[in-house]
């Protein structure tokens, strides 16, 4: 497992589908996972600092986790078949619970642990990048002005159909 950076959500293009993008902490390489609309939204909005009025679903989960005296450890993406990504959120005691890479990102983000990502999946499909330091700062700077209603499509709706964002079923 090697520890990645939520480097943050843009939009693919000419498709409009979202990807959350991870690079690894140590390295160059980068894992682009296609997620929905709403979970595209849910990791902009930690990242721009969007604090909502009332508790969404991630925030809820981590609250009701703590409430029963469960602490999130760190986030694994353990896996990939045919294009979908297999998570684990990881608690405090060591139970290990199976989540969409999406959720499992947009929870860790919410509490600050770590994110990290199979040594297979980043041999598989990793990225090698060679970032520039004013590249990244123009990709903060967009994140910084993309607004959650920039990841729905025409129709108000998600791709999370017939497995073609990357993500669990």
């Amino acid at each position: 497992m090697r520890q990645v950076e939520v480097m943050g959500v843009r939009v693919e293009m000419p498709t409009n589908k979202p990807i959350v993008i991870l690079r690894e902490a140590d390295g160059g390489r980068c894992v682009p996972i296609w997620i929905g609309a709403p979970e595209a939204a849910a990791i902009a909005h930690v990242m721009e600092g969007v604090e909502p009025p009332r508790p969404l679903t991630h925030d809820l989960l981590l609250t009701v986790m703590e409430t029963l005296g469960g602490r999130l450890s760190h986030v694994d993406i353990v896996s990939m078949t045919e294009g979908v990504f297999y998570a684990e959120l990881v608690l405090a005691n060591g139970t290990r619970i199976d989540a969409r890479s999406s959720d499992a990102i947009a929870l860790a983000l919410r509490s600050g642990c770590a994110v990290y990502v199979d040594d297979s999946i980043l041999e598989e499909i990793g990225i090698t990048m060679d970032v520039e330091e004013d590249e990244v700062e123009r990709f903060r700077e967009f994140l910084d002005n993309v607004s959650a209603e920039d990841f729905e499509d025409a129709e108000g709706g998600t791709e999370e159909s017939g497995g073609t964002t990357g993500e669990n079923p």
